[in-house]
């Protein structure tokens, strides 16, 4: 298996190509930064062109696609406009590179995310909940745009796998954890907004498991939701965090206030004000087994893996 990991320099990219070495394999990373793994090779790209970097691809057997640009970022026209540029265009440079040396992956494995439904406050989500046509930008259309180019890319590829991930926790690089962290030592980890806007969260390990899994595992194929199977409230959440970290308490923030404090941070508040409760009905019967459904269990494990000492 020679697997061709896009935009695979980040959190998710350098995590699959650890654990693609541990297994005895060299997976490729094509990104814009070298992410300088062992055992890992290295093609540069721009995100944009064609170059130099697609004769890397030859033996290419899967690929994982996970470019994109960060989307904790101000919801302004110029930032939508590139949250959909870095994923769309990247995907479609991708299949364009493929095309142009006369290749076809055996198996392509796109990453979206659970903001593809937009924002539920009540009821769950699965795979087949019928999406929405419009919602806030910067979730559901960078989505909607970002799953099209997959579905026009891969439509020869023998076999495509979509996963729609919650956000992840755990891991050394872990960036959730790592502010949520320090919200709650400055003693501002409190309930956010109203509280009850669902959290869809995944143990870091689960969701490698289960990348993995769509690369080895033939009988993989269409759309997964990927967020463990006990959905949690913002209130759920934030209460976790502070028993990991041994305080028992933590300031609230009302919505206006994460308005605010988002812009003058550089965020979106929408992150964290819109959610929703997804069910990963389809890896569920398939027989995939959660190593950590617990969100607590999820949050001491991130917390002890970022070093922290429990107060």
């Amino acid at each position: 298996m020679r697997v061709a990991l896009f935009g695979g320099s980040g959190f998710l990219g350098r995590g699959i190509a650890t654990r693609l070495v541990a297994r005895g394999h060299r997976p490729l990373v094509v990104s814009r930064s070298d992410p300088q793994l062992p055992s890992v090779d290295f093609a540069a790209w721009d995100g944009r062109t064609l170059g130099p970097w697609i004769e890397s691809l030859g033996d290419v057997t899967h690929v994982v696609h996970l470019a994109g640009k960060r989307v904790d970022c101000r919801p302004t026209e110029a930032n939508l406009a590139e949250l959909i540029r870095s994923r769309e265009e990247t995907v479609r440079l991708a299949g364009a590179a493929f095309e142009q040396i006369g290749a076809t992956p055996d198996v392509w494995v796109q990453l979206s995310s659970l903001a593809r439904y937009g924002d539920v406050p009540d009821g769950t989500v699965n795979e087949d909940t019928r999406l929405p046509l419009d919602g806030v930008p910067q979730h559901v259309e960078v989505c909607r745009r970002w799953e099209a180019a997959y579905r026009d890319v891969t439509a020869t590829v023998p076999r495509r796998v979509l996963l729609r991930p919650g956000i992840a926790i755990g891991g050394p690089d872990d960036p959730a954890t790592a502010q949520l962290i320090r919200l709650v030592r400055l003693g501002l980890g409190g309930t956010v907004g109203a509280g009850d806007q669902w959290v869809s969260w995944i143990a870091a390990d689960d969701l490698f498991a289960v990348l993995l899994r769509s690369l080895d595992d033939g009988s993989m194929q269409g759309i997964y939701n990927v967020s463990a199977p006990t959905p949690v409230t913002n209130r759920q959440l934030m209460a976790a965090y502070r028993r990991a970290l041994g305080r028992r308490f933590g300031l609230p923030s009302p919505a206006w206030i994460t308005r605010i404090g988002a812009r003058l941070l550089g965020s979106d508040p929408n992150l964290i004000l819109t959610g929703r409760a997804a069910v990963p009905t389809r890896l569920l019967d398939e027989g995939f087994a959660f190593a950590t459904p617990d969100i607590d269990d999820a949050i001491r494990a991130a917390v002890a893996e970022a070093g922290i000492v429990r107060a």
